[in-house]
């Protein structure tokens, strides 16, 4: 399966666009990955846009749209954008390297790093607005401010010109990939659609047979179900925990490209299992990836090995900013995944040995990561929370079997959605 054809010209603007990004920064590297290739028997290689100024891919779209309006001598003297990730650092880059006024209105939940980050990027050229708790109430914002004043709006993902500079990510990875290699398989993550629509554009007009397969996360599948439903669906609700591609709605023209595809060519990751491989490949790799930078990796846990086993495949690692004050969620939620920690609630007697008597069940490979008493249920009981780490998830089995033939009354938690959300 590929994408529509391109229209005439899109091989010649993605050219050109990638040449005019030269003046911002050089190509980022295509690398052939060892630990993966040999996890999987394939030939894997990444291509890596966490290293670009930015630590993401958004600059490439952010910049040509601002080129091209410049080029057309738009009459507008600012731009504006709503973002609280990469697409507003991007624009920010813009702004500084043309000279050009832009303002940047961002959720007030924004964290303060990423609005650091962004001022850096943009210097004197950005303005910061903050506006609305949630992303549509501040780009409604964005939109009323820029008609208001005449500024022209920069949107992250739908829109040709951001397609076209998204694209430039295919016509580097073409000329770098050795003499007569063509990949079999190419993995793109999926946000509003416009990395994706560019990329495959870009390879099918070129002729390459490459199987193109897409990677959402379960708790924002906008692609998926738009495919699914064969029309443009927006999403009821959002899991934001993939922050750089929880995107309700995917855009009308990356659809377009896209709809041509299946809904089998899109695989759902569970973002805690994402949780997993982006600390693998900081403890292994030593890359540092943002949830949505590893999905194309994450991916790979989705096909049988046989089906991979030989094949040269092309991950695109989308970003790489990732806020170090989220590891300890991201390490939760991979050890959760692993098996190697769970959550129960236990009726606990309130009676002298009691403790002691539960801490004789455990093995040498657990350990008490939590113990909170959540209320006295009764005059001689008690409701106990108790989180567990241990080094081998068949651990669990054993301790399970030590609860019940010892008579503990316990529920296990940990994928009870409702009650963890509330009390871990």
């Amino acid at each position: 399966m590929s994408a529509t054809s391109p229209a005439p010209g899109f091989l010649e603007r993605v050219d050109a666009a990638a040449i005019a990004l030269r003046d911002l920064f050089a190509e980022t590297p295509l690398q052939f990955n060892d630990h993966l290739s040999r996890r999987y028997g394939a030939r894997i290689w990444l291509k890596r846009e966490d290293l670009s100024p930015v630590r993401s891919y958004k600059i490439r779209g952010a910049y040509t749209f601002f080129r091209k309006a410049l080029m057309a001598k738009t009459p507008a003297e600012s731009f504006v954008c709503a973002s609280a990730g990469n697409h507003a650092q991007g624009f920010a880059f813009a702004c500084r390297h043309l000279g050009k006024r832009g303002v940047i209105f961002m959720p007030v939940t924004t964290p303060q790093q990423k609005i650091d980050k962004t001022v850096t990027f943009g210097g004197k050229f950005v303005e910061i607005r903050l506006t609305g708790d949630f992303f549509d109430a501040c780009l409604e914002a964005a939109l009323e401010f820029a008609a208001g004043i005449g500024a022209l709006m920069v949107p992250p993902f739908d829109h040709r010109d951001i397609i076209d500079g998204q694209a430039t990510v295919a016509a580097e990875l073409a000329a770098q990939l050795p003499e007569g290699v063509v990949p079999d398989l190419m993995i793109l993550p999926v946000g509003g659609g416009g990395l994706a629509a560019g990329v495959t554009q870009y390879l099918t007009a070129k002729g390459w047979p490459t199987r193109f397969v897409f990677a959402e996360p379960v708790g924002a599948p906008s692609l998926k179900q738009s495919l699914v439903e064969g029309r443009r669906v927006k999403l009821a609700a959002v899991d934001t925990f993939v922050d750089g591609a929880a995107v309700a709605e995917i855009g009308r023209e990356p659809l377009r490209h896209l709809k041509a595809f299946r809904p089998e060519d899109v695989r759902l990751v569970p973002e805690n299992r994402l949780c997993a491989t982006m600390i693998e490949m900081l403890n292994v790799e030593g890359v540092v990836l943002e949830p949505a930078g590893a999905l194309a990796i994450d991916a790979l846990k989705d096909f049988p090995k046989a089906e991979l086993k030989g094949k040269t495949i092309v991950l695109v690692v989308s970003g790489g900013n990732f806020d170090f004050e989220r590891l300890p969620d991201v390490k939760e939620r991979a050890l959760r995944y692993e098996g190697l920690k769970k959550y129960f609630v236990f009726r606990f007697p309130q009676r002298p040995g009691a403790l002691r008597d539960f801490l004789d069940l455990l093995g040498p490979e657990d350990d008490i990561a939590r113990f909170e008493y959540l209320k006295k249920s009764a005059r001689n009981f008690g409701s106990v929370l108790i989180g567990i780490e241990t080094k081998s998830r068949k651990n669990f089995d054993r301790l399970e079997k030590k609860f019940r033939e010892a008579g503990w009354s316990y529920q296990d938690i940990t994928e009870n959605e409702v009650l963890a959300g509330l009390i871990i």
